[in-house]
């Protein structure tokens, strides 16, 4: 990393009148070429109405979420992980304190992998509670985000909300999202045969079969007895328009941050290092079944800055050096220590029973 290169950095970090945020934006694009099929995710409202989240412009132009804020926050944290199968030997792992909770037979999950991060249940299960309790009183109080920083430094990238308790919340310092444009939205029908004929062997008899084909909810049709079609299920979309993964780094929510009056600017390079680390990190483009993306070499993806006159400002973002930036700035504010504590059944059954506030 270039001394330029740092001192451009800090500046994003230090400076009240520098830009108000960072912006990336990507041309995605289905592994089958334009025009591929893609599978959004499926939101269920009810049992009888699961459906893609899909947005109509006043144009009729259709706008599909591919990837949500939260989704690809949960994809772009486990890059902090000590162990990756793409990178076994991790050195962002070394950024950020590693926090395991122990539960069941010999079985831990990581603080990285709580979706509500230290405001999830799974951390007021612990001994963690109290001192997690603490460290957001902290900032409601005094305005002071080191004991979270301390803890669980991803809960200010990301943003955390203790909506089950103290009711502070963070917003989130790098947010992320993919959409696809001018979708069309298809079906898609399939038809299950059975091997054998049932019926014939005895296993039931032909009233049985003939009340049960066809009538997906007959507990026949459920273990794979009978014939059983699905006909109208969701069949993915074609994006016409382009499929875009945008990612802003706020700095202005960045430069809000405080510590303890002595630990300010450390505490602010810090948290940036790590949205930068995050940003920069290569991630997977398998989202899930029938969705798998890879970048559009067509289209150039650059970081800007932008201006709060709107100005933006192409700038360079190489993987390396923000790496070494974080581990600089990590050295400087000082990473939290690693835990391992235990679930804690009789702390999770009081805080279940628990009524809000």
């Amino acid at each position: 990393m270039t001394a330029e290169t740092e001192d451009r950095i800090n500046d994003w970090a230090d400076n009240p009148h520098g830009p108000v945020a960072l912006h990336l934006r990507q041309e995605l694009m289905p592994v089958e070429g334009p025009g591929g099929v893609i599978f959004p995710p499926t939101y269920a409202y009810s049992e009888a109405n699961v459906h893609y989240n899909i947005d109509e412009l006043a144009d009729g132009t259709k706008i599909a979420t591919i990837d949500s804020v939260g989704a690809q926050a949960n994809r772009m944290e486990p890059a902090f992980l000590p162990a990756r199968r793409d990178d076994p030997e991790n050195p962002r792992a070394a950024l950020v304190p590693q926090i395991e909770i122990r539960y069941g037979n010999e079985k831990s999950v990581s603080l990285l992998e709580a979706g509500h991060r230290l405001g999830d249940a799974i951390v007021r299960s612990t001994a963690l509670k109290g001192e997690v309790h603490d460290a957001f009183l902290d900032y409601d109080g005094r305005g002071d985000a080191t004991a979270i920083a301390k803890l669980g430094p991803t809960s200010l990238v990301f943003g955390v909300w203790d909506s089950r308790d103290t009711q502070v919340k963070f917003p989130r310092v790098i947010q992320a999202t993919i959409r696809a444009e001018d979708v069309d939205e298809l079906r898609r029908s399939a038809q299950y045969n059975p091997p054998v004929d049932y019926a014939d062997l005895d296993v039931f008899s032909d009233a049985d079969r003939e009340k049960s084909e066809g009538n997906p909810k007959s507990p026949l049709a459920q273990r794979g007895f009978v014939h059983v079609p699905a006909v109208g299920t969701h069949g993915g979309v074609i994006a016409r328009g382009s499929i875009r993964r945008n990612v802003t780094v706020n700095l202005i929510a960045l430069r809000r941050l405080e510590g303890n009056g002595s630990n300010d600017v450390a505490l602010r390079r810090y948290i940036l290092g790590l949205a930068l680390v995050a940003a920069t990190a290569p991630m997977d483009g398998f989202l899930r079944a029938g969705c798998l993306l890879t970048l559009d070499p067509e289209c150039d993806s650059a970081w800007e800055t932008i201006s709060r006159a709107g100005v933006r400002t192409a700038v360079p973002l190489d993987e390396d050096a923000v790496l070494a930036y974080a581990q600089a700035a990590s050295c400087d504010f000082g990473v939290g220590k690693d835990r391992q504590v235990d679930f804690d059944k009789r702390l999770a059954k009081e805080d279940a029973s628990a009524k809000k506030g």
